[in-house]
């Protein structure tokens, strides 16, 4: 069921920015299926963050032959037998690899909170206050830096609790209910490795925790999901009560360990305050260089100022100002920069319906996933047709989303060390076809998530590698059809992109997992 990924995408242009969106929903409907591999040794394998896999302990589950087994048994076995249709829908819903389900809600509410503030009466804005998520504007503000983060820690997090289930799996050595008693009604297949503790219940656990951290006013609605996961396990017969409760507090806790890391990542300086605001302005000012200025009425903050500071994940985080500090471009009134200028002005007037439906395809503005989030949805049917287990998708979006969030600190370092003016900054007869990003030009973001993303799928899935390839350049691209970058942009955002995407890859060449 390969999908060869087309997004459609209605352009609505509302003020400044564009609320193009696209079909964010949770619930492409996919088979179940047995897991390609058991992947034994998985416990053994090198984890992201946490320190063994054993880091986070488990009770040793009762023996299959004792009184407490038994009467679970006879619970399931009733539970299972007879199915209401919301049950039944539910372990349908469910079937599929319970990674891509939680990724795609964190998909759907990252577009329901990538909605940028109204200015105030005085001509200000204000951002969300985490103290205060319910009051407007509500918490969080889901930009591309914020949901390039939250992907990352549900992805890196699902893998590490994903190597640690399989610790535990195979260190108790489990089995399904129906290995004991075959009278037992299934619903869905039964994979052909210890069920305790269930990984279903590990990733409710751990997505539940992450996700309601990261979307506080989710809360009741994150609960439901992780309990209909987990009970849809009991429904379809294939895990026990046990099985379910370890699962979940194991996930949990692991949850509580990479929520550690977050509070301390820096990420809640990321949006700056209005002295960070005043500084940065009047220092670029100073200069007397052309530079980047909003031009929203009123001028908004320049966004995320400090995302360059956040905490890396497949690097030190002093490489960001050294070895990933990109090359100046081109002065502003060179020979060089002039050509630049006229390509945008020649797409900004004679630009292709094909074109500018790429524009519009990758605009990934307001409302939306986030190109961050578009990487995923493009991830996401590989990761299913290759019936992968658990363990093995989230191994892939864990390198993928580290991968983007990291790509996107170097991104916003470079865009604010060089605070380069957009096209429309310089030349107010270049007319766009999407909204203008409130933040500096130089490099492309869309350009730098996008190879960072397709380098590492090329990694997982080389049979595809010139499709994921196709997919990051008309990313690049787009935005030059859309007028809001230049060609040296794109280019010095795939550059970047790829570099540190490959330091992903070789976390993963180097972690026992193969490829």
């Amino acid at each position: 069921m390969k999908i060869k990924i087309t997004i459609l995408i209605s352009a609505v242009m509302m003020f400044i920015l564009s609320s193009c969106k696209k079909d964010v929903n949770p619930g492409v409907s996919f088979d179940s299926f047995t897991y390609s591999s058991a992947d034994a040794d998985a416990g053994n394998w090198k984890t992201i963050y946490l320190t063994s896999a054993s880091q986070s302990p488990i009770d040793a589950p009762v023996d299959p032959t004792s009184q407490e087994y038994l009467s679970e048994l006879s619970s399931l076995k009733s539970m299972s037998a007879n199915l209401t249709s919301d049950e039944q829908s539910k372990i349908n819903y469910w079937s599929t690899n319970g990674v891509l389900r939680w990724n795609e809600i964190a998909r759907a509410l990252v577009a329901k909170y990538f909605l940028l503030p109204a200015p105030n009466d005085d001509g200000t804005y204000s951002w969300p206050d985490p103290a205060h998520p319910d009051q407007y504007p509500l918490f969080p503000f889901s930009s591309p830096p914020y949901a390039s983060r939250a992907f990352a820690y549900l992805s890196a997090g699902s893998y590490d609790a994903m190597i640690a289930t399989w610790y535990y799996k195979y260190q108790y050595n489990r089995m399904a209910p129906s290995t004991y008693d075959p009278s037992v009604v299934t619903h869905l297949p039964v994979q052909n490795i210890p069920a305790y503790p269930s990984e279903d219940a590990v990733i409710a656990g751990f997505s539940r925790t992450v996700l309601t951290a990261m979307f506080p006013l989710e809360s009741a609605y994150l609960s439901q999901m992780a309990l209909d996961q987990e009970n849809s396990r009991l429904w379809a017969g294939v895990n026990v009560t046990s099985d379910i409760s370890e699962g979940d507090s194991l996930g949990k806790h692991i949850a509580s360990i990479f929520l550690a890391r977050a509070k301390t990542d820096g990420m809640k300086n990321t949006l700056g305050t209005q002295h960070d605001w005043d500084s940065i302005s009047q220092y670029w000012e100073a200069t007397g260089l052309p530079i980047w200025k909003s031009l929203e009425v009123p001028p908004r903050q320049v966004l995320a100022p400090n995302f360059g500071h956040v905490k890396t994940w497949t690097f030190d985080q002093s490489l960001v100002t050294t070895t990933f500090r990109v090359s100046p471009p081109p002065a502003v009134g060179s020979p060089d920069y002039q050509t630049a200028l006229d390509e945008v002005l020649h797409y900004s007037k004679d630009a292709s319906t094909d074109e500018k439906q790429i524009a519009f395809r990758w605009d990934d503005g307001t409302s939306t996933y986030t190109p961050p989030g578009h990487w995923n949805y493009i991830a996401e049917p590989y990761i299913h047709d290759a019936n992968y287990s658990p363990l093995r998708a989230s191994r892939v979006l864990a390198y993928m989303n580290m991968a983007l969030e990291d790509a996107g600190i170097c991104i916003w370092d470079n865009k604010l060390y060089y605070y380069f003016p957009r096209p429309t900054n310089i030349n107010p007869d270049i007319k766009t076809i999407v909204g203008i990003p409130n933040f500096p030009s130089y490099p492309s973001g869309h350009a730098g998530f996008s190879q960072a993303a397709a380098t590492v799928l090329a990694y997982f899935f080389p049979a595809d590698a010139s499709y994921f390839s196709d997919q990051a350049n008309e990313a690049g691209m787009s935005r030059l059809y859309a007028c809001i970058h230049y060609r040296f942009d794109i280019e010095s955002g795939f550059t970047l992109g790829a570099d540190v995407a490959q330091n992903a890859v070789n976390m993963a060449e180097a972690d026992g997992g193969g490829q």
